[in-house]
């Protein structure tokens, strides 16, 4: 049993406060601020050889679509220790990152999205708990319709555009994507 008494239950309100210029949560008792903020999802664009790496999503949204190995960054990792973790929690893969592919906004869902290259030293991979399965895929076999999410194709199509490339300042959104 615990020495320190019951925390009492706070309520929060959304409101504008002193000195702000937008709603926040705000706690009624004392006036601590519950800021929302977006989210930071990580992922890369993972090649074999000449095979681009897709997960089959085992969850939701989009569930049973094709995606990059990605996911949201945890506290206290780099977005390069984030992506290698997503890549290891979904494709059991064990990747090496090469550089920043992108980053793309999507505000609508607060979302800021950062995609690295990388490559799969040896085709030895699984799929994760996320995951319903996962393969390699040649550019050609890449099973367009089935793609998750537009940032999936959109990095996609970015790794291609630069896959020849070393240093090259990170790709942003489309203008048809904004």
């Amino acid at each position: 049993m615990s020495d320190k008494p019951p925390q009492q239950a706070q309520s929060f309100q959304r409101r504008i406060p002193e000195d702000d210029d937008r709603e926040r949560l705000v706690c009624d008792a004392c006036g601590f601020i519950q800021y929302e903020n977006p989210k930071i999802v990580v992922g890369s664009v993972v090649t074999c050889g000449e095979k681009l790496l897709l997960c089959r999503r085992a969850i939701e949204p989009r569930e049973g679509y094709w995606t990059l190995p990605a996911g949201y960054m945890e506290l206290h990792e780099t977005p390069e220790q984030g992506a290698a973790r997503e890549a290891w929690e979904e494709a059991r893969a064990a990747i090496e990152i090469e550089q920043l592919l992108s980053i793309y906004s999507i505000p609508r869902i607060s979302q800021v999205q950062m995609i690295f290259r990388a490559r799969l030293p040896k085709p030895d991979f699984s799929a994760g708990p996320e995951s319903r399965e996962v393969a390699l895929f040649s550019w050609d076999e890449i099973p367009w319709d089935e793609i998750a999410f537009p940032t999936v194709h959109w990095a996609l199509h970015h790794w291609r555009q630069s896959r020849e490339q070393e240093g090259f300042p990170p790709f942003i959104n489309p203008e048809e994507g904004l």
